[in-house]
């Protein structure tokens, strides 16, 4: 097995995506992806008209693919408003966005003249499958929300699925069975890969997305998705844009799933992505929204092992938000602009066992700011800062803390324990930040006490 073929395995059995072996020099600058920490997620289709499974409603056989296509009849966006979008992301504190181009089930959200390959799994004739294409829709629902992003200085992203179950010339269709198998007919893969190499080539030209949200790699080998050739013409269109892991090993950073990673990836950079709700696209019985206090939390654990949160919402067809939706990113964004400072530009925060919460320091590594998990109150305690502490303040109010030193010997390295003491009337609604200036880069003490 090869360095990347063994990476690859590793990362999928720890439930990771596999990310480019190229050396640190080679790499992409990540900077903007690793200042921006909140992006949103916005799975949107045809799967929205009834609420059912994106894609995997008619491959989970919840419901025939007869009956989900025809959704596509149903799809109007007719309330569609990507400046108000625009303006709902910005001002939930996410600094980028993420939207479906293309869903496993092979309907286009942008433009696209690729040709569809025709069969008996086809939906219509060969032609091009979009939105864009249907009359009760008519148009490009991407394009406009890149622009109005742009507006913003937003990041744009695109969702991209490799694995096309529509598409008579892609092998799948569901899990039991196969149309055929490449080794039996290469050239008919050979179609099928012509086919997602135009519509990847027809996003960048169009759209020229910041980032590149690959999907469904599983389903083939690095090879056979010809990953190196899909990453070379996505640079060269767009020598700064960065992609996700899920291209079979040849992508900048990884991303888990809906589980955040009990210690930091090991990877450059990483991004959970996370539902707001239960599902990933809208769904008329999903309103179990993560309430405000947990998906603060959430972000604090991500940030303060140095990753990116990318929370998924779904509109409806109509292209309407559900009211839960837009107050918990309300309320997110409030929660984000009081504590900005300890959020956008940060990296990584202490190791696990120096602090009972989530941490992250300032980009010079002199500022450490300590995110109070569930309320916690009368005082917090660091272990192992070597550091003399210089300030301490409660952020978004500027309030002066006291801080004591306790355990300390004088002619022992071993450093004491640091209490903070936080007053009553200062705790946020949500969740406490405090700041606190060292004396200068952090130091700390890893060893196991003793004299």
């Amino acid at each position: 097995m090869s360095l990347r073929a063994s990476s690859i395995a590793i990362a999928c059995a720890l439930g990771v995506s596999a990310v480019s072996q190229e050396p640190e020099a080679a790499r992409h600058e990540l900077k903007w992806f690793q200042d921006a920490k909140l992006g949103i997620f916005i799975h949107w289709g045809i799967y929205s008209v009834n609420g059912t499974d994106e894609s995997w409603a008619f491959y989970n056989k919840k419901v025939g693919y007869a009956d989900y296509m025809k959704q596509l009849q149903g799809f109007t966006a007719s309330k569609y408003d990507p400046a108000a979008w625009a303006e709902l992301i910005q001002r939930s504190g996410a600094k980028y966005a993420v939207i479906t181009t293309k869903h496993h089930d092979g309907v286009a959200m942008y433009a696209t003249r690729a040709y569809v390959g025709g069969g008996d799994w086809a939906w219509s004739a060969p032609g091009h499958l979009s939105v864009e294409n249907v009359f009760n829709c008519g148009k490009d629902v991407v394009a406009p929300l890149f622009a109005a992003l742009r507006e913003r200085e937003l990041g744009c992203g695109a969702y991209y699925s490799l694995i096309d179950w529509t598409d008579y010339n892609y092998p799948a269709f569901t899990k039991d069975s196969t149309r055929y198998a490449i080794k039996d007919d290469p050239a008919r893969w050979k179609q099928f890969q012509n086919y997602f190499q135009l519509q990847i080539n027809e996003i960048a030209t169009q759209l020229n997305p910041d980032l590149w949200w690959f999907d469904g790699d599983w389903e083939h080998s690095a090879e056979e998705w010809e990953a190196a050739k899909v990453r070379a013409m996505i640079l060269e269109r767009n020598p700064k844009a960065i992609i996700n892991g899920r291209l079979q090993g040849f992508g900048d950073y990884a991303t888990p799933e809906q589980n955040i990673p009990i210690e930091t990836p090991k990877a450059p950079a990483w991004e959970l992505c996370m539902t707001l709700g239960e599902q990933w696209g809208w769904q008329p019985y999903d309103t179990n929204y993560k309430s405000t206090h947990d998906l603060i939390h959430i972000f604090a654990d991500v940030i303060g092992h140095g990753g990116n949160l990318l929370l998924g919402i779904g509109p409806k067809e109509d292209g309407t938000f559900t009211p839960g939706q837009v107050s918990r990113l309300g309320d997110l964004g409030r929660w984000t602009s009081k504590h900005a400072e300890a959020i956008y530009g940060a990296r990584a925060g202490l190791p696990n066992g120096h602090f009972f919460g989530p941490t992250t320091l300032s980009a010079d590594s002199t500022t450490l700011y300590l995110f109070l998990a569930n309320g916690m109150s009368g005082s917090v305690e660091i272990k192992g800062l070597v550091n003399k502490i210089h300030s301490a303040e409660v952020v978004g109010r500027g309030t002066t803390l006291k801080h004591r030193v306790v355990g300390k010997i004088s002619w022992s390295k071993v450093p004491g324990l640091v209490f903070i003491d936080i007053p009553e009337g200062v705790s946020d609604e949500w969740m406490t930040v405090l700041k606190v200036k060292l004396d200068g880069k952090v130091k700390l003490y890893r060893g196991e006490g003793g004299y």
